[in-house]
Order: C-alpha cells, then structure tokens, then sequence
C-alpha cells in the first residue's frame, strides 16, 4: 500500500514538473535564446550582411570547415549584394531576416515595424527560400515586435554568447569569449556586417576549437529539434 501511495504520489509530481516546464517554455520560446539540451550542439549565426568583403572571406572559412550557419541578412543590403545572399543559400546555410534598415523596432509604430518586414521580406523573397527566423536589431524588442512576427510566422531568436565581434576587439578576444560561455545549445552571435573584423579568422578557430571538445555545429531551426524541455514534456503525455 504504502509502496502503491509513494508511486502515485511520484507520477503525480512529475505531472506537475511537466506542466511547469511546458508553461515556461511556451514563454522562452517567443524569444529564444538557447535550446535546453545535454547534447553537444551549437548554432552559429551572422547578423547585419552581406557585406561586399566580409561575407565571402565568412563564406570561406565555413566551407572549408563543412560547418552551416544561420544568417540574419539585412534587407537593404540583400538588395545591394544579392549575389552573396544567393551564395548562403546555395552553400546550404539558413537564411534569417534581420529587417530592412537595421532600426531600433521598440521605438517604431505597428505600422513602421510591419514595413520594415514587408521591405526585408520583398528583397530576401527573390533570392532565398521565404525565411521562418527573426532576429531583432540589437536585440531589442516589446511585445508589440514579437506579436507581429508571430503573425508573420517567424520564431524569435536572440543568443546566448556575444563576443561583440562587432566592435573590433583583437581576434584572440572573440575566440575566448566563445570557449569560456559554450554550453550544450548555445546560440552563437558573430557579425559580416562590415570590414574589417575579426571573425573571419576567429570563425576558424572557434570552430576547430569546439570541435576538439567534442561539439557539432547546426543551424538555428536545426537546433529546435534537440530541444529537451518539450521532448520532456511529450514523452510524459505518452506515459498518461
């Protein structure tokens, strides 16, 4: 009896565990930042391209690595160098909008956020498959931003490791602030949105570095599927 009452009482207690973590992820997935899984996989993603040098010195080093990435492209400049947006996705990376003009979007009305979708969307639309992702710029955002981009069918990706690339910091710096914060499902944050940079040679190295601690490189939507919190979740409705 006692025995039957403890596992009763067990089953009811992962139930409530599972619901818990159902709720959460139903509000960490409106924006995401990093997938929940003991499996060695990452994500690297680019935002703020393509630029006319960066992107294909990027482009290189990805391909001579056999790595796929996730770029966050710019609309406005998909328009100027639609070439490179076309050699992303023909080298089988994942295209991602990041807007048109790169503006502060909590700061805009409905109406200039959906304009700046239409605008990114039109430009991306001839030259790659219509994109599932959004990142915001900056990464910042309200809940008048992700409402809309649900709308449109984009899940919101942020990003759990920032070497601030951007700023031009030496090399080595990009490469450290990397290895110290990777973990399981990290989303990685780099930049081709000018030049020069450091990352096309971090890229190298990080890569190779990660690679000898035992870690795969996948695409954002592609790291959506070792999510563990909703495969949790599922495996508990199919016990009860």
């Amino acid at each position: 009896m006692n025995r039957r009452y403890l596992m009763l009482c067990t089953l009811a207690v992962m139930i409530v565990l599972a619901g818990v973590a159902e709720r959460q992820l139903a509000d960490d997935t409106q924006v995401i930042s990093k997938v929940p899984t003991t499996h060695k996989v990452v994500a690297i993603t680019i935002d703020d391209g393509p630029n006319y040098k960066a992107t294909p010195e990027m482009l290189a080093v990805l391909k001579a690595k056999n790595v796929r990435a996730t770029f966050f492209v710019l609309g406005q400049n998909a328009e100027h160098l639609p070439g490179l947006v076309a050699q992303e996705v023909a080298d089988g990376h994942e295209i991602g909008v990041h807007t048109y003009s790169h503006p502060s979007l909590s700061k805009l009305s409905p109406q200039k956020v959906a304009e700046e979708f239409d605008k990114a969307e039109k430009a991306i639309a001839a030259i790659a498959p219509k994109p599932t992702l959004f990142r915001p710029p900056g990464g910042f955002y309200n809940s008048q931003v992700t409402e809309i981009a649900r709308q449109r069918g984009y899940a919101v990706v942020l990003w759990s490791i920032d070497p601030r690339d951007w700023s031009c910091p030496p090399m080595a710096s990009v490469v450290e602030k990397v290895l110290a914060e990777i973990k399981p499902g990290s989303i990685i944050l780099l930049h081709d949105g000018q030049y020069p940079l450091p990352t096309p040679l971090a890229l190298g190295i990080i890569i190779d570095r990660l690679r000898e601690r035992g870690y795969e490189f996948v695409t954002v939507s592609e790291l959506f599927q070792y999510n563990e919190v909703r495969h949790s979740f599922s495996m508990f409705n199919r016990i009860f």
